[in-house]
């Protein structure tokens, strides 16, 4: 008795499936891989959609934070170089009264 063509078959130890077969698989597996990873993390359930655009909004927000922090030493670096370079032109001006 032969096997229909569109079944799994065994030839030398090894199963060979028909491709859409093949792919319901793969989804099936992934999805069941998928729901274990976020269940080990803690993010299963009805609200794990919810936890995780909370968890991309604390991203986000704390990348706003570290570039802004960037921004702002920048800011303090040019700042200071401005009043060294106005410092020393009121010297050289002698309106300080230290320069000759």
């Amino acid at each position: 008795m032969n096997a229909p063509t569109n079944s799994p078959m065994l030839t030398d130890g090894m199963v060979s499936l028909p491709k859409d077969e093949f792919e319901k698989l793969l989804v099936h597996v992934a999805e069941l891989g998928a729901r274990q990873a976020l269940s080990e993390v803690g993010l299963e359930g009805p609200q794990a959609a919810s936890d995780i655009r909370e968890l991309r909004g604390l991203l986000d927000a704390f990348n706003d934070a570290k570039r802004t922090a960037g921004l702002t030493i920048i800011k303090m670096l040019v700042t200071g170089l401005v009043m060294a370079l106005l410092a020393g032109a009121f010297v050289k001006l002698k309106l300080f009264g230290g320069g000759q």
